[in-house]
């Protein structure tokens, strides 16, 4: 398993990331997530859209509960073929209870606590705390990564704008 240091920070105190380092251009790996009612999703289940892919620690944290109303936001905006997906390793049930607290209607939470395959296919989870490090990733309807943005800080925002206009430029 590929380990990367120096690439993030938690509160200050440098982490380990697990798994590879991928670049633009590179296909986006497949995942085996559950959705909010417990079925399996993977990449093939978003085929033809642009995904703004947004990985968080979880929902329950002040961080992630802004990222997430704001990308919800943004959505509103986006045109249909485009999806925005929020991943965590909190439970489906805890994602549902929260986005019905939200009022979160446009982006699709998916978990990852099964097999953490999203964490370690894209190389975002964290080893030291065994969470998903804050992350976004664009994949072009044809699954290709055009945008990522490991955020240095976890508990920090990332770039709304930048990963919106990454998007945007691909319809």
């Amino acid at each position: 398993m590929n380990e990367k240091t120096g690439v993030i920070t938690f509160k200050g105190n440098p982490m380990t990331l697990l798994g590879p380092e991928l670049k633009v251009g590179n296909a986006a790996p497949d995942f085996a997530l559950v959705d909010n009612g417990l079925a399996p999703t993977s990449v093939a289940s978003y085929a033809g859209k642009v995904k703004i892919i947004s990985a968080v620690p979880s929902l329950d944290t002040p961080v992630c509960d802004t990222e997430t109303r704001r990308f919800n936001q943004e959505a509103a905006g986006l045109a249909g073929n485009v999806v925005v997906l929020t991943v965590s390793l909190d439970l489906p049930f805890a994602q549902k209870r929260w986005c019905g607290a939200a009022g979160i209607d446009k982006v699709v939470t998916l978990s990852d606590y099964r097999d953490r395959s999203f964490g370690l296919g894209y190389g975002v989870l964290i080893k030291e705390l065994l969470l998903l490090t804050r992350a976004v990733f664009v994949v072009d309807a044809d699954n290709v990564i055009r945008y990522i943005q490991i955020v240095p800080e976890v508990t920090s925002e990332p770039d709304y704008a930048a990963a919106i206009a990454a998007a945007k430029a691909l319809l």
